[in-house]
């Protein structure tokens, strides 16, 4: 089972002394305010401090001191254990818990399986390949998806209000 929780890539050194641009992937805005510590290419890394300067997100790291040795990290990913990761509201799961997950219809017909999920702005839409590898998008809508069940990796949803979306 993977424990960690991907929240961001490494972008461009910033300066000289060792900033790198971050592109969060994350939904929570705030996620990288308080962060002390994440995982890059298996390693741990202390954060010195992470600041805004305009829209860029720009983090330091202890012992990452000048240009060159940030420019080594560009493109990798940011991982958190997934027991750090931001607490979420009722009916709210996170996007890595769906992935995976099996597709149902309420007559329990097998759909497919979850393979993205797209954030359009209005509502979310899962990405499901059926297993003739087309692709079925389901709106995340609470009339067309009745049951998430992340333990058992399972969502039902009711193809007939899906389609008077």
């Amino acid at each position: 089972m993977n424990d960690k929780v991907i929240i961001g890539r490494l972008g461009a050194a910033r300066g000289l002394n060792g900033e790198i641009k971050i592109s969060p992937l994350t939904d929570f805005e705030n996620r990288f305010d308080n962060l002390t510590e994440v995982e890059v290419d298996g390693k741990n890394l202390k954060i010195n401090y992470v600041k805004y300067i305009g829209n860029n997100l720009v983090v330091n790291f202890e012992n990452i001191n000048n240009r060159e040795e940030a420019q080594k990290l560009t493109g990798k990913l940011l991982k958190v254990d997934k027991k750090n990761a931001a607490p979420l509201a009722e009916g709210e799961f996170y996007t890595f818990d769906l992935i995976g997950i099996q597709v149902f219809d309420t007559d329990e017909n097998k759909l497919g399986k979850i393979t993205n999920v797209l954030k359009t702005g209005s509502n979310d839409v899962f990405v499901v390949k059926r297993e003739d590898e087309h692709e079925l998008l389901i709106p995340a809508l609470k009339r067309v998806v009745k049951t998430i069940d992340i333990d058992n990796k399972i969502m039902i949803i009711d193809m007939k209000m899906m389609e008077e979306c």
